[in-house]
């Protein structure tokens, strides 16, 4: 883990700042990185770069391993790598795994896991026992030969999962609370043994990060086809692993860096970001557009000019951060 100091000292800015930055990789990214890569049938080894160092992270790559996966951090370089093995889709039968306060730990673990064979407990810290999870459960328990259960049976983890893989087949699930849910769910999805339809109910919240998920998959070849508030997975075949996944800058860190710049009237570059990015926070920009910066996309990255700001009335659900 990541030592920190005790203090830190923050010194206020005095003139426009005149910077270029680069900001670590994107949590959320990372871990899904994670899962994707732990679950894909590889031919060669695989590297993923710009990887996050953070305590989500660290206990996601330390569950992984506690599963049996050939997963490696290379934190100083911002890299996480894989080796091929021959291995059941989960090594381990039983474990039980600690994933701190990592919501996104937890929920795709919870799910992964249902795709294997075996029975294992996850479990976190006091706060994580607080934090819900029943709608996840819920609908992994529709799975034929799924069984997943709050040990204190108040919808809270800890969470015992006990599969005999998924089956395939249609399960409705929840996405008004968390995206995260149908997030996990996907993920886990090409590795049953027949196609899954996934049925979301409700409204669905953090959107863009659903996009950000399909988007991977498509990256590892896995195909989803969307109708409505329909999900249909196909069953995954063959090999699927890029050699190389690259892990994008960390948007919403960024945003702080382009405050600081239409704060002050200053110009801040963030390397590596590009208007496309996966993540739906790049639109802060936007945001700072329309408040009177001015925007400029390169090679290098994105940079703010900060100018004489105006108050503008905007939605930010899609970029909740």
């Amino acid at each position: 883990m990541m030592n920190y100091p005790a203090e830190l000292a923050i010194v206020p800015l005095t003139k426009p700042v005149n910077a270029t930055v680069s900001v670590p990789g994107s949590k959320s990214i990372t871990n899904r990185a994670l899962v994707l890569a732990a679950l894909t049938r590889m031919d060669v080894p695989l590297t993923l770069t710009g990887a996050l160092e953070s305590e989500d992270t660290e206990l996601m790559v330390k569950a992984l391993q506690t599963l049996g996966y050939a997963v490696e951090a290379d934190w100083s370089n911002a890299k996480i790598n894989f080796d091929i093995q021959e291995r059941p889709l989960v090594p381990a039968k039983s474990a039980d795994l600690f994933v701190g306060n990592s919501g996104t730990s937890m929920r795709f673990l919870t799910a992964m896991l249902a795709a294997g064979e075996g029975r294992w407990r996850l479990d976190g810290i006091p706060r994580m026992r607080e934090r819900p999870i029943r709608d996840l459960l819920d609908a992994l328990n529709q799975f034929e030969g799924v069984k997943a259960t709050s040990e204190a049976g108040n919808g809270c983890p800890p969470v015992i999962v006990e599969s005999t893989g998924l089956k395939g087949g249609r399960v409705r699930i929840r996405a008004d609370v968390s995206s995260q849910f149908l997030s996990a769910l996907l993920m886990a999805a090409p590795f049953a043994e027949n196609p899954v339809e996934l049925e979301v109910e409700g409204t669905m919240v953090s959107e863009p990060y659903i996009e950000m998920t399909l988007a991977m998959m498509r990256s590892w070849e896995y195909s989803v086809e969307r109708h409505g508030n329909i999900y249909r997975v196909p069953v995954s075949e063959g090999f699927h692993n890029p050699a190389n996944y690259a892990i994008e800058p960390d948007a919403s860190a960024a945003s702080y860096f382009f405050a600081a710049a239409a704060i002050t009237g200053g110009t801040v570059t963030v390397r590596g970001m590009k208007r496309d990015m996966l993540q739906g926070d790049v639109k802060f920009v936007d945001a700072l557009e329309l408040m009177g910066c001015r925007i400029e996309h390169s090679e290098e990255g994105i940079t703010i000019h900060g100018g004489p700001l105006r108050g503008i009335d905007i939605d930010m659900n899609a970029i909740s951060d």
